[in-house]
């Protein structure tokens, strides 16, 4: 079977997609019989056969990180026709997911809608009522047409329900729990940074997007005062930051951000519009607790003992929350949440879910996917 990913978001900075894709490569490579390629946009049409990876040209979108957008339809079905995959998974709602299904019609096989943007709270939040009940319309005409439709969190899959998108199902993203773990080398960011050894260190790891609130952390911090820092790693210098902010840049090499994660006390997530927060798992892994918002995504799987979900929005609201979890027990926090996501949301878990799903498709699609044997229990899992 050959299974291809399509989606514009991946690029050298991107997150979340990435790394869920990434892993989804590897864990096919080593686990399964399917032969997986990826789809994306670049500078042009130069594919990489010996890594399965195959180009369309899109153009760079502004301040956006390095996403491209492939402005073509057309080009897009043209090169998943010409890959021949059996099943294809669309992880943008854009021209790439058009012409996934354009391909999916002409080839006659199936193709799966992942749902990891929110279009209608972004637009929401930008353009008021009006832009998101046209981001609704939108969403509506484009999942409806897939074979099956996956959201990352339980509220994007109500959302999807109320929109009339009947094929959408809740599945999880996970993690690499050996990657990210709380026991491997650690960095001394107090020393590094010239910071008092009673300093707590606080880190937040994402992309710097509107939605992601980085001024409600700002606040925070000037609230709260020199015992407490805040590393943001994922941008750039940014204006007004506060003293008791050091930014770093994006990390490429998960096992740099697992290490840097697993060097400080607690991770904080302001954004309040997450399908999933893929990163705020990633810190869990890594043994520490969590402070974020109590709506998306986030509060999913944020479950009580493992941090503090901060009911009210803004900065002073979130400085409470990270008050309230180190006058607790932060420590046994992040003990309880490494186990929790190496039981619930470890990747052999989250992908052989996956394949469950696409399996599930063979009654109407004709597709005979391989047995796969891998265990739900994560061996190499140390709580």
């Amino acid at each position: 079977m050959h299974l291809v990913d399509a989606t514009m978001f991946f690029c050298d900075t991107s997150g979340g997609v990435k790394r869920y894709l990434t892993a989804k490569r590897q864990w096919l490579m080593r686990e399964s019989g399917i032969r997986h390629s990826l789809l994306v946009p670049g500078p042009g049409k130069t594919d990489d056969t010996t890594e399965s990876l195959y180009r369309i040209r899109g153009v760079p979108i502004p301040f956006s990180d390095g996403y491209r957008f492939p402005m073509l339809v057309s080009d897009a079905a043209e090169k998943l026709c010409a890959m021949k995959p059996d099943l294809i998974e669309a992880g943008d709602p854009y021209t790439l997911a058009w012409g996934a299904l354009r391909a999916g019609r002409e080839l006659g096989v199936p193709v799966v809608g992942f749902y990891h943007s929110d279009l209608p709270r972004l637009l929401g939040a930008r353009f008021g009522r009006l832009g998101e009940r046209m981001a609704e319309t939108y969403v509506a005409r484009l999942y409806a047409q897939f074979d099956l439709v996956l959201a990352p969190s339980r509220a994007m899959v109500t959302s999807l329900h109320a929109l009339g998108i009947s094929a959408a199902r809740h599945h999880p993203l996970g993690v690499d729990t050996a990657l990210f773990h709380p026991y491997g080398s650690r960095i001394d960011l107090r020393t590094r940074l010239n910071l008092p050894p009673d300093c707590k260190l606080l880190v937040y790891a994402g992309r710097f997007a509107r939605e992601k609130n980085i001024p409600w952390l700002f606040d925070a911090l000037r609230l709260l005062g020199p015992m407490y820092h805040l590393i943001i790693v994922g941008g750039e210098h940014v204006s007004k930051c506060p003293s008791n902010v050091t930014i770093f840049p994006y990390m490429a090499d998960s096992s740099h951000l697992a290490m840097l994660l697993a060097s400080c006390d607690a991770f904080v997530h302001a954004g309040d519009r997450e399908t999933f927060g893929l990163a705020v798992l990633e810190a869990m892994a890594c043994g520490i607790p969590v402070v974020g918002m109590a709506s998306g995504g986030v509060a999913e799987i944020v479950p009580a003992g493992c941090g503090v979900l901060v009911e009210q929005k803004g900065g002073a609201a979130i400085a409470q929350g990270i008050d309230l979890l180190f006058a607790s027990n932060p420590r046994a926090m992040g003990t309880l949440a490494r186990s929790h996501v190496c039981r619930h949301y470890a990747w052999d878990r989250v992908f052989s879910a996956l394949i469950a799903h696409y399996r599930n498709l063979r009654s109407t699609s004709g597709l005979s996917l391989p047995a796969i044997d891998t265990p739900l229990e994560i061996a190499h899992a140390r709580d």
